[in-house]
């Protein structure tokens, strides 16, 4: 399994909206995506426009080639991408160890 990370900064007070739309890109775009295993979405304490969206996927491949080169992934940027105040760092991680 591989964990997608993006560190997604939005402009200012545009949190209702983009809560809105990550959720519905996530659930209507991303799940139907091949090899997506899950996601989650988490909003900055400290700083309220930073977000860090988790998405799990079979293969890095699903990601960077079954998702990212498809016309789903249009879709999702259409969703979410008019609240980026720049441009999500996104990076890829496999499991090393976990709590039972």
């Amino acid at each position: 399994m591989i964990l997608e990370i993006a560190d997604i900064r939005i402009k200012p007070g545009t949190q209702a909206e983009f809560e809105a739309a990550v959720e519905r890109g996530a659930k209507e775009v991303i799940a139907k995506a091949k090899g997506f295993m899950g996601y989650k979405v988490n909003k900055g304490i400290e700083s309220p426009e930073r977000y860090v969206l988790m998405i799990f996927w079979q293969t890095l491949e699903n990601h960077t080639v079954d998702f990212r080169q498809s016309p789903a992934f249009a879709q999702w940027r259409a969703l979410v991408g008019p609240y980026f105040a720049g441009l999500p760092v996104v990076e890829h991680f496999e499991l090393l160890s976990k709590s039972p």
